[in-house]
C-alpha cells in the first residue's frame, strides 16, 4: 500500500513548503516540506529538491507503517497513519500505544484518541499539532477522506 493523494495532501497541508533551512516549533532544523534529516543552517533548496526530499520522507514514513502495523488497514487509515509517522518518526511509533491499539484490534474510537496525545513538542502542547492530529484521526476514522 502506498499514500493516496489525499494522503499527500494531509501531509503537504501541514508541512508548508520552506526553501530555506528554518528551525521548526521544537528548535529542529528544517527544509523543504518538513524535511529534518539533512537540513542544515543556511541551507537553501530548490522546489524540485524539496519534493524529491518530501518523497524520500513519505517513503520512509510508508516503510514504517508496512512494517509495524500487522493488521489490515483502509486506504484512509493507512494515509492518516503515515502522515502521523511523517511527523513523528518510526522509531516513536515502533513503540507507541496507538500501534499496539492497531495491531490488537481495538475499537477504532479507541485508535483515534490516541492521535490526540501526540500534541506536544518539548512538553508544550502546540496547536499546529492538535490541528493536524485532528486531521489525522479524521482521516483515520474515515470522516475526511
Amino acid at each position: 500500500m502506498n499514500i493516496s493523494d489525499a494522503g499527500l495532501t494531509l501531509i503537504t497541508g501541514f508541512e508548508k513548503l520552506r526553501l530555506t533551512a528554518y528551525l521548526d516549533a521544537v528548535g529542529v532544523w528544517t527544509i523543504g516540506y518538513g524535511h529534518t534529516r539533512s537540513a542544515l543552517p543556511g541551507m537553501q533548496i530548490s522546489e524540485a529538491r524539496a519534493l524529491d526530499l518530501l518523497s524520500q520522507d513519505v517513503q520512509d514514513a510508508e516503510s514504517s507503517v508496512q512494517r509495524f502495523v500487522r493488521v489490515p488497514l483502509t486506504q484512509y487509515q493507512f494515509d492518516a497513519l503515515v502522515s502521523l509517522v511523517f511527523n513523528i518518526g518510526g522509531g516513536a511509533f515502533k513503540s507507541s500505544t496507538i500501534l499496539r491499539l492497531i495491531n490488537e484490534r481495538a475499537e477504532p474510537l479507541r485508535i483515534g484518541a490516541e492521535f490526540k496525545r501526540w500534541v506536544y513538542g518539548n512538553g508544550k502542547k502546540l496547536g499546529g499539532l492538535e490541528l493536524r492530529r485532528a486531521a489525522e484521526r479524521r482521516m483515520y476514522l474515515g470522516e475526511a477522506a
